[in-house]
Formats: structure tokens, C-alpha cells, sequence
């Protein structure tokens, strides 16, 4: 099968037609660079040297997409070129090929090339100088210095400023893209904190709705609908101000705006009055004590009132006991309810509250549970106190 050769880089093809036609004047003009009775022209004549010229040219071809082959093959035409009287542009080709061996070639190659051309350098310097012991041996190390070594250290140093800048730009790329997931990570955290608060400030107030207004309609008694009536509208009134509440908070009312005051646990006995005007029997016993974190005592507050809505919805007849107890270390929120199995609960819901006490135990390094207990279902949500001590 044969093989096929990548297409040339259009300035490779530029650099090789330009220097075959400089070569070629020279040629012309008669300019070689040495003279025809030198004891190393093996090929006299004007014409001999064009050979290694067209053939430097060739490998200024694949300088860019086989590099050490065009360097091999470009270092036997210069050699070649040593035994006619020699074209200055096939040296001028030569250095570049060597310093498009080290720019796009492997990096074993990138490393190794300088070292050898140095090597080169150094014994082309010495060798002769001890053998001939005149100060003109000396430039025959410095025109090797000059073909060879100094391309391969500018190849070797433009290699690793590009290098340098392509690692620049790959950290700046993964920079950019983590910033990209941090602001992710962080719109999903705080709409998963917005959808916790508006199903916490929401859900208990149109749960009573929904089961009074069941009760209006399904009994045919004057004073129990207006009571049922009025329960709803409280808890309208009071779902509607929350909501403007939030939806203030979201629309950032400006820099003038107090930030909004969040619910401590000093509100938990008009909450559990709030339960008890539903219908709930609640028995509240708090001992929290002052000094609570302010993310505690939200999360306690939430888990209470979400608590207090799943009963409402659920639970059967019996008192309500909503228990807050702190040591050292953890406030452990403790609500307990009646469980009895039903078809259906009085008021429809998403099961999105139990995801939402859970998240916020979690948020804080606490301990969430809830389930059937006996006769009874049992809210137990461990909460510390200092920012990652476990619970």
C-alpha cells in the first residue's frame, strides 16, 4: 500500500522555491564559496554544487511534518557539499532544517540535538587546533558553532517559550472552565435553597387551605364553614405575605433595604398557635438556650414547620410533641405525630418537604430521620453547633 506524504506547509514551499532560485543565481554569478584549486573540492566545476542545493530544497518541504528525516537527509547534502566549491545558500537552507528539527520535532529530538551540534562544536573547536596548532583551526569549531549549534539552541529556546505559552493558555482554559462549574455549582445550590424556602413558607399555609376549605364544603354547617372561611383567609393573608416577602428578597430591593430578618426559634410558639388554629394539637418544649448560629436556628425553625405541615396533612388524631434539646455540641429537633395509614392525605403533596429537611441537616453536618415509630411518626433532625463538627 503505498504511503501517502503530508501536504507541504505553504511557507515551506515559499522558503524551498525561494532558496533553489537563490542558489541557482549564485550558481550563475559564479559566487561559490570556495575556490576550485582547494584541496577538499573533489567535484570541480560551477554546476556540481546544485545537486545538494536541490536537495536541501527538497527537505525545506518537510521541515514541519518529518523534521529529522529532511535534518539526516539536508546533513549528507551538506557534506556533499564540502567536496564541490559549495553554495552559501545550501548552508543558509541547512540551519534552518536543523532548527526545524528541534522547533517541530519529538522532544527526545528537541533535547538531544543541541547537545550533539554543542558536542560538535567543542571537538570541531579543539581537534583541529591540536592537529594543526594555528589560530585558523580555531574557525572551523566556530563555522560548525554558527550551522549547527546555534539554530538547534534558538529552535530549542523558541520551543520552550511556546511550550510555556501553550501551558499558560491550557491553565487559563481549565481556570475558565472551573469558574464555569463554580458558578454552576453555585446557581443550582442557591435555587435549591430558594425552592427549600418557598416550599417551607408556602406549603403550610395553603395545606391548611386546602383542608378547610375540604371541611367548608363537604359539611352543611353554617358556623363550621365560617370558621373553616376564616382560617383560610388567615392563612391566605399570611401566605401572601411571605411570598412578597421572598419574592422582595429575590428582587434585591437595593442597596437602601435592610437584609430581610430570617425566622428564629423566639417564633415558634406563634408557629405551633399557627398549627393549633389548624386544627393540630401541638405541645411544644424548647430548651435552646441563647447563642445559637443563626443557619441552626433557620434550619430548626424549618424543619419545625415543615414538620407541622406533614401532620397537618397526615397524621391522625393525637397531641403533636415538638421537642428541641441542646447540649454542648448538637441541637436535636425532635417531632412526633399520630401515623395511621391513609388511602390519601388531606391535602395533596410533592414529597419535596422531607427532601428539604434532609438537604438542610445535610447543608449544617447533621443527621436527619424520619419514619414510622410504633403508633407514632417521629421527625429527628441532629443539628451541630460548630461549623464542622459532626453530629
Amino acid at each position: 500500500m503505498a504511503v501517502r506524504l503530508p501536504r507541504p506547509h505553504r511557507f515551506d514551499g515559499y522558503v524551498a522555491a525561494g532558496g533553489l532560485l537563490s542558489g541557482v543565481l549564485l550558481t550563475v554569478l559564479g559566487l561559490g564559496v570556495r575556490p576550485s584549486d582547494d584541496p577538499i573540492v573533489l567535484f570541480d566545476g560551477p554546476w556540481p554544487p546544485l545537486v545538494p542545493l536541490a536537495v536541501t530544497a527538497g527537505c525545506e518541504l518537510l521541515r514541519r511534518s518529518a523534521p529529522r528525516a529532511a535534518l539526516l537527509v539536508g546533513t549528507a547534502a551538506v557534506v556533499l557539499d564540502l567536496t564541490t566549491q559549495g553554495n552559501l545558500v545550501t548552508v543558509m537552507l541547512f540551519t534552518d532544517l536543523m532548527y526545524a528539527a528541534v522547533l517541530y520535532g519529538p522532544p527526545a529530538a528537541a533535547r538531544r540535538i543541541p547537545w550533539i551540534t554543542g558536542l560538535l562544536t567543542v571537538a570541531g573547536t579543539v581537534v583541529p587546533f591540536a592537529v594543526w596548532r594555528v589560530p585558523e583551526a580555531l574557525l572551523i569549531g566556530v563555522a560548525i558553532g554558527i550551522v549547527a549549534f546555534g539554530p538547534a539552541s534558538t529552535g530549542l529556546i523558541v520551543r520552550n517559550h511556546r511550550e510555556a505559552a501553550d501551558a499558560a493558555l491550557l491553565r487559563a482554559e481549565q481556570t475558565a472552565l472551573l469558574a464555569e462549574q463554580d458558578r454552576v455549582q453555585a446557581v443550582t445550590a442557591e435555587r435549591s435553597r430558594m425552592a427549600r424556602e418557598l416550599h417551607d413558607l408556602v406549603a403550610n399555609h395553603l395545606s391548611a387551605i386546602a383542608i378547610h376549605s375540604t371541611a367548608a364544603l363537604s359539611l352543611d354547617d353554617p358556623g363550621t364553614s365560617r370558621r373553616a372561611l376564616a382560617v383560610i383567609r388567615e392563612n391566605s393573608v399570611e401566605g401572601l405575605a411571605e411570598m412578597r416577602r421572598l419574592i422582595g428578597i429575590l428582587r434585591d430591593a437595593g442597596a437602601d433595604a435592610g437584609p430581610a430578618a430570617a425566622p428564629t426559634l423566639d417564633g415558634l410558639p406563634a408557629l405551633a398557635d399557627g398549627a393549633r388554629a389548624n386544627g393540630l394539637d401541638v405541645r411544644l418544649t424548647t430548651v435552646p438556650g441563647e447563642g445559637l448560629p443563626v443557619p441552626v436556628e433557620l434550619a430548626a425553625y424549618r424543619i419545625v414547620q415543615e414538620s407541622l405541615t406533614n401532620a397537618l396533612k397526615h397524621a391522625a388524631a393525637g397531641p403533636v410533641h415538638v421537642t428541641l434539646a441542646r447540649d454542648a455540641r448538637v441541637l436535636t429537633v425532635t417531632v412526633t405525630s399520630p401515623y395511621a395509614e391513609r388511602d390519601r392525605p388531606r391535602a395533596p403533596g410533592s414529597g419535596a418537604g422531607l427532601v428539604g429537611m434532609r438537604e438542610r441537616a445535610a447543608l449544617l453536618g447533621g443527621t436527619f430521620a424520619a419514619g414510622p415509630d410504633g403508633a407514632r411518626w417521629t421527625v429527628r433532625a441532629v443539628l451541630p453547633l460548630t461549623e464542622g463538627d459532626p453530629a
